[in-house]
């Protein structure tokens, strides 16, 4: 029977299915798109500061489904891979995709509100017209802020888990990898090194709502 038919993708949850092939072909189409039509998605998706005349209260959705290159969406989508499904199948399909846009919005607050400390000397003055007219105007895209989300998810709801970096063979029980990981996030945001256009603050943004909200379900399971 079709019914029982397991497919290349069946070992994956709903939500997680969706949210892979979402983010494959809208980043498919940012490519595509601006060779046939003057549309380029990255501006009219990705999340503009506040100020701008080109921002949206809709891009705090949009920008986490697009990405800049192969490595971006292959990262991002990799985490989502890897402990996306696991949550999905321990809170259900309609509480993960909450989490999973809850905490992509909050790292696009926090993006905006580091955005705002940064251009503060600025604002209201000449030079603002020369941030947002001079090709500066702050941009921000991908949905690494909720896959930092679900990383903090996965290392509070499994905390023994082992973990490992590419780069850094060595397990890690999940409560100390992801300190340990959003310390040195932490670390490169304050530093701002020259060339890197990493949304440090975001990424810490999206770890930081995810906190928020999980101890809020915990707090009204007790009270129930």
């Amino acid at each position: 029977m079709l019914g029982n038919q397991r497919t290349p993708f069946s070992f994956l949850s709903p939500v997680v299915l969706n949210l892979l092939i979402i983010n494959v072909l809208v980043w498919l189409a940012s490519i595509v798109l601006p060779r046939v039509s003057p549309i380029n998605l990255d501006v009219l998706l990705g999340l503009h500061y506040w100020q701008s005349a080109a921002f949206n209260p809709l891009q705090f959705i949009s920008y986490m489904f697009m990405h800049g290159s192969f490595d971006h969406i292959f990262f991002n989508m990799f985490g989502l891979f890897m402990f996306g499904p696991v949550l999905e199948q321990v809170w259900g399909g309609k509480r993960f995709l909450f989490f999973y846009l809850f905490t992509g919005v909050g790292a696009g607050i926090v993006q905006e509100l580091f955005w705002t400390y940064q251009l503060m000397p600025y604002i209201g003055s000449s030079a603002m017209h020369i941030v947002f007219q001079g090709g500066l105007e702050p941009i921000t895209i991908g949905a690494s802020g909720a896959i930092f989300g679900i990383l903090l998810a996965f290392a509070m709801i499994f905390p023994d888990a082992r973990l490992m970096l590419f780069f850094l063979p060595i397990p890690i029980k999940a409560r100390y990898f992801v300190p340990m990981y959003a310390l040195v996030e932490l670390v490169l945001g304050v530093a701002n090194f020259s060339g890197d256009d990493v949304a440090h603050f975001a990424h810490l943004g999206g770890a930081l709502f995810g906190l928020i909200l999980i101890l809020y379900w915990k707090r009204r399971a007790k009270l129930n």
